[in-house]
């Protein structure tokens, strides 16, 4: 059944939402494994070039991550969700017929802002149209979907990999725009299958709403939400792990005497686990408290992953190898518990009233982690080994305390002033 659940769920909306996380993530997959090699070998673009050209795409998906929670609200977050996809599928295509640096950064800034903004109207609309723990369960379900479909793409990749030529690789760039615009489908044919969906989705608030509700106060800009900011803020340190997985590990494990291909092991570790165990991590965390306790346990795991793999750099092959997958291990596990947590609180700790906008503020705070990754890994571990890797998890301890910290003051608030359900600020 769990597994029934997670790849034919009964709802019409996560259904629909399912079939285009499988066609998006395959995409995904795709295009991680060979867009690199495609815009340095085939394009003939510089790895200089390629990662600026990137890092200003970056900036894009932050601001249409942000600017997408406001268009939820006011066009429904299912429109916008359709179109940010539609429009990153065009783009995806356009790199095929780019070959000089100037487009190749205008297409990856829209590229980068599309996915941003379809990835916040996803948010917005598990927010308006689910409640309680079906809300943060079907959004753990779909992540394991995301993570699985993405393997599966980046296996599919492997031709063109093996292949090598220019024809191999623009047919898998192709490919990707096609399983993006595949992505789509699902979603157009939704409100046929749910003809009120417009209607609840813009409402003022959402299905199964508590009715005792405060809809009479004012409402404020997210931003001046002091307690939902701070959530934003330290969840996205603690998301920053994710770029140790991608561009950490990788850079450490050739320091190591472990052997280079040790690193696709640690992410089949990695997505395994994920695959395995993040619905079951993300149980209780529509409780705000729970939620916060649940991003302090994983911050505390992804701490012991840092002192795993700084020691992994002074073993032997062997003793290296052993300490890399403990690591990968309570790193994955560090991983499934903070994003569980970090989702309870996004959802819970939101104005229900304008998800979309609150959405867009959590959003972006991945976005910003994203971005910010790189330069924390590489300007502390991979820069200062040992001593680095420590400063790391003291980070993410540090911020993991804060979140349950918070996490427990707001449920206390609610407990106190039970008129308010929605934000604590």
């Amino acid at each position: 059944m769990p597994v029934i659940d997670t790849l034919l769920p009964r709802d019409p909306v996560a259904r629909a939402l399912t079939f285009s996380t499988m066609a998006l993530a395959a995409s995904n997959g795709i295009f991680y494994a060979v867009s690199a090699l495609y815009f340095t070998r085939v394009v003939g673009l510089s790895a200089g070039t390629v990662g600026l050209g990137l890092g200003i795409a970056g900036g894009a998906g932050v601001v249409g991550a942000f600017l997408a929670g406001r268009w939820s609200d006011r066009w429904g977050a299912h429109r916008v969700q359709v179109w940010g996809v539609a429009v990153q599928a065009l783009a995806l295509a356009a790199y095929t017929f780019t070959d000089q640096a100037p487009a190749f950064t205008l297409v990856a800034v829209v590229a980068v802002g599309a996915r941003g903004v379809h990835s916040t109207a996803r948010q917005a609309l598990l927010a308006r149209w689910f409640t309680g723990p079906e809300r943060v369960a079907v959004r753990a379900r779909l992540r394991v979907v995301m993570n699985v479909f993405i393997g599966l793409g980046t296996l599919a990749a492997a031709l063109a990999l093996v292949l090598g030529t220019a024809a191999a690789y623009r047919t898998a760039m192709v490919v990707t725009a096609v399983l993006l615009l595949g992505a789509v489908v699902p979603l157009v044919r939704l409100p046929r299958r749910v003809p009120d969906l417009a209607a609840r989705l813009l409402a003022d608030a959402p299905r199964g709403a508590t009715t005792g509700e405060r809809t009479d106060e004012p409402r404020r800009p997210v931003w001046r939400d002091g307690t939902y900011v701070a959530s934003v803020v330290l969840n996205a340190v603690v998301a920053m792990q994710f770029g140790v997985m991608t561009v950490g590990v990788p850079l450490w494990v050739a320091t190591t005497d472990a052997p280079t291909a040790v690193v696709s092991g640690l992410l089949v570790v990695n997505t395994v686990m994920v695959a395995l165990l993040q619905v079951r991590a993300s149980r209780g965390t529509d409780d705000v408290a729970r939620a916060g306790r649940a991003v302090r346990r994983g911050a505390l795991l992804l701490a012991v992953a840092c002192v795993l793999y700084a020691a992994a750099g002074h073993g032997s092959l062997v003793a290296a190898t052993v300490l890399l997958v403990l690591a990968a291990a309570a790193h994955s596990l560090g991983e499934v518990l903070s994003e569980a947590g970090g989702w309870g609180m996004a959802f819970e700790l939101a104005d229900t009233r304008r998800a979309g906008s609150y959405q867009g503020l959590s959003q972006t705070g991945y976005a910003l982690a994203a971005m910010a990754a790189p330069i924390v890994v590489t300007a502390l571990p991979i820069r200062f080994g040992t001593p680095g890797w420590l400063a790391l998890g003291a980070i993410f301890v540090a911020a993991g305390a804060g979140a349950a910290a918070l996490a427990r003051w707001a449920a206390g608030r609610r407990v106190s002033e039970p008129g308010r359900v929605t934000s604590t600020a």
